[in-house]
């Protein structure tokens, strides 16, 4: 027969209402007695039932996080950082990957609600703002990471997506390249930001530049390769590519590469978010890093501070991106500057 709470508390000599509130890391409790309730409880094997708290109404020590693309590194790498942060809170995960699918977003935001998370974290890309509109209305703390919904007063932590694409522009323009390229990801609101930077940094530092330099694509390697092709065939292509992201740099790379181009003597490519994928590939990548785990952890610390009840007003916090100078970024050669002139 399982152990129940009634049993922890008989033989910790203390009442089930203490139990109740080492189990939901609440109330207040000598160090002492938590350390003796918790040796007990694991010397019983004693699980504690989260379908029995939900059923009653009480906590679940549950945050639900919904992702576009767990393939994606960037959105692995926060999400990591995100469950290990909740770890450290007394939080367990539920991870959804939507793959980009309304009928997806739907069916977890359901799954979650029946679930009766404490919160929810929806990391960029999410479509469905009336889902979004719903749980608020519901009570259930929601906060948003790599995105901004400017209509809902929501937690938001990101990057400053704007500076970034500044940022990467003007390093390559400080290499002497003039013919500089974009490749973004399509209708998402972070690459808007990253354009309006990189459109920006092209007019300040009074370089040619026109529509056809940017193309948005699918956030797939397929889509950076096809895309790269098509500026490589231009009567006057670009000696560097900003890609919106690594993997779509991966896919700059396979093409420059096609077109018999060495990255970086004759050609340059940056990227932009700083995982594992940009130390790892040939040759490792100049990008734009993004305070990754920083932000994962941001983001859970402030929607349990709401969950709490901890919370005044909603948080947008900003974040600002760092330039990572690596391999596959190099000065123009003063022949190919002059040719470019």
């Amino acid at each position: 027969m399982q152990p129940t709470i009634y049993d922890v508390a008989k033989k910790a000599g203390v009442s089930i209402a203490t139990v109740s509130k080492v189990i939901n890391n609440n109330g207040r409790i000598g160090k002492e007695t938590r350390k003796k309730v918790l040796k007990i409880m694991e010397e019983l094997n004693y699980q504690p039932s989260v379908l029995a708290s939900a059923l009653t109404g009480k906590r679940t020590e549950t945050i639900g996080v919904l992702i576009p693309d767990l393939t994606n590194p960037f959105f692995a790498e926060i999400t990591a950082s995100m469950e290990e942060r909740a770890h450290e809170r007394g939080f367990s995960v539920v991870i959804c990957s939507t793959k980009d699918s309304e009928e997806k977003e739907a069916k977890y935001i359901s799954l979650l609600l029946r679930k009766k998370v404490d919160g929810c974290i929806l990391a960029s890309r999410f479509k469905q703002v009336g889902l979004i509109e719903n749980m608020v209305k519901q009570g259930i703390p929601v906060a948003l990471t790599s995105q901004d919904i400017p209509a809902l007063n929501l937690n938001t932590v990101s990057v400053d997506d704007y500076k970034g694409g500044y940022k990467a522009t003007a390093y390559l323009g400080s290499l002497g390249h003039k013919k500089i390229a974009m490749i973004a990801e399509k209708n998402v609101r972070s690459s808007h930001e990253r354009i309006k930077g990189y459109v920006d940094a092209m007019i300040e530092m009074d370089l040619p530049f026109d529509d056809t330099l940017i193309r948005e694509v699918e956030p797939t390697v397929t889509g950076g390769e096809q895309a790269t092709e098509e500026l490589l065939s231009l009567k006057e292509p670009p000696t560097a590519i900003f890609a919106g992201n690594e993997i779509l740099a991966i896919g700059v790379s396979r093409a420059a590469r096609s077109f018999q181009l060495d990255i970086p003597n004759d050609f340059s490519v940056i990227g932009f978010d700083n995982t594992l994928l940009a130390t790892i590939c040939d040759p490792p990548l100049t990008t734009i890093a993004q305070p990754i785990e920083q932000i994962g952890k941001q983001i859970v610390d402030i929607l349990i501070s709401e969950i709490n009840g901890e919370l005044g007003n909603k948080q947008r916090i900003m974040l600002p991106p760092e330039l990572v100078i690596r391999k596959s970024t190099k000065e123009l050669s003063i022949g190919k500057r002059l040719d470019e002139g």
